[in-house]
């Protein structure tokens, strides 16, 4: 169980592999979310295109500019 409330289902629409870290790209509800993590943790989790998974936020703050 994760204490994070901010928990978004969403389908993986890309995974790029670097060598140390990926970027894995959810569908949010047509909104693209983009979360940088560990290549070991994308192997680790067997994360691939068309899983469905949950983008976890979890901040201190959020910032919006105009």
């Amino acid at each position: 169980m994760i204490s994070a409330r901010n928990q978004l289902p969403g389908t993986v629409k890309f995974v790029t592999l670097g060598t140390v870290m990926a970027e894995v790209v959810i569908d949010v509800g047509g909104a693209e979310v983009v979360a940088a993590i560990t290549r070991h943790s994308v192997e680790a989790m067997d994360i691939k295109v068309g899983d469905s998974v949950k983008a976890v936020v979890k901040a201190t703050e959020v910032m919006v500019q105009k």
